[in-house]
């Protein structure tokens, strides 16, 4: 009597999609929240501030992190599509046995080779052989892996077989866990890069931040040459505010907290000045 295989319940396929799906998708969120916090770090490093004590939310790395990643996540994303575009084009010439398979296999081993020597690049540079920049390292690492990988995945789809996951999984396993180290190494090294010429660029202009008028109940002490102190007038035992400050600037705000700044700040002169958000400071925004 021949035994008949379990049959897989209803609901596998569902569950193995959705990982699938699931998986990447927890990478790059953990991508874009690492580049968010690491471009703010770098951002209000200028400033003398950490990021840290800024307090941002999630949703507030996630937003800061959206408009630096436009072009290198379009890059990549073609890149992507070029790739799928090309393993399918392989893989039909594999079946098909196109008069072209000799020149896609020698393709695959140049792409193969190419990546090769892009990861030794990578690791000459990450030993400070040649003078590589902070973002040449990861990427000649990550982006050598992919090719090895790809040329591999060509060459065997050229051949007309399957790739033989289960045989390489191990390998695999390792290439996807260096892949995605050099990808998180690489957002780190764009962002504090981003980050910095950001807060170079709004530190010569910081007109481009709300200006402020500023009433305290007590005295701030905030001395700096653009900074203007006033006694407010008193015109009784209820009044709350007696001191009022222009020459600000709003650097952030998170919470209930508010980074002011001077308008004429210098990395040389100036500091940051943290004030509550709450009744017992008054806040007016004014044009310029």
């Amino acid at each position: 009597m021949e035994e008949q295989s379990p049959t897989r319940p209803p609901w596998g396929n569902w569950v193995k999609t959705l990982a699938g799906l699931l998986a990447p998708t927890t990478v790059l969120t953990a991508l874009l929240l690492y580049f968010g916090f690491a471009y703010t770090d770098a951002l209000y490093e200028r400033f003398g501030v950490d990021a840290a004590t800024l307090g941002f939310s999630t949703q507030d790395y996630l937003l800061r992190s959206a408009g630096a990643l436009y072009l290198p996540v379009g890059t990549a994303l073609l890149a992507g599509l070029l790739g799928v575009l090309g393993y399918h084009g392989v893989t039909a010439a594999g079946r098909a046995g196109s008069p072209l398979l000799p020149y896609l296999r020698g393709a695959a081993i140049g792409l193969t080779v190419c990546g090769l020597l892009l990861f030794l690049l990578g690791l000459l540079g990450g030993f400070r052989v040649w003078p590589a920049r902070a973002l040449d390292t990861p990427l000649l690492l990550g982006g050598g892996l992919l090719l090895v990988l790809y040329g591999r995945l060509l060459r065997v789809k050229a051949q007309g077989q399957d790739y033989p996951v289960g045989r390489e999984l191990p390998a695999l396993a390792l290439v996807a866990a260096l892949i995605s180290l050099s990808a998180f190494w690489a957002a780190n090294a764009y962002a504090h890069q981003h980050g910095r010429a950001d807060a170079r660029y709004l530190a010569d202009r910081l007109w481009l931040r709300p200006a402020i008028t500023l009433d305290t109940a007590e005295r701030l002490y905030f001395q700096h040459p653009d900074v203007t102190e006033e006694r407010l007038p008193v015109a009784g035992p209820e009044q709350r505010f007696r001191f009022r400050y222009q020459g600000l600037r709003l650097l952030a705000q998170s919470g209930n907290r508010m980074f002011v700044i001077p308008d004429g700040w210098r990395a040389d002169q100036g500091s940051v000045l943290i004030v509550p958000a709450d009744p017992t400071v008054r806040v007016a925004f004014r044009p310029g």
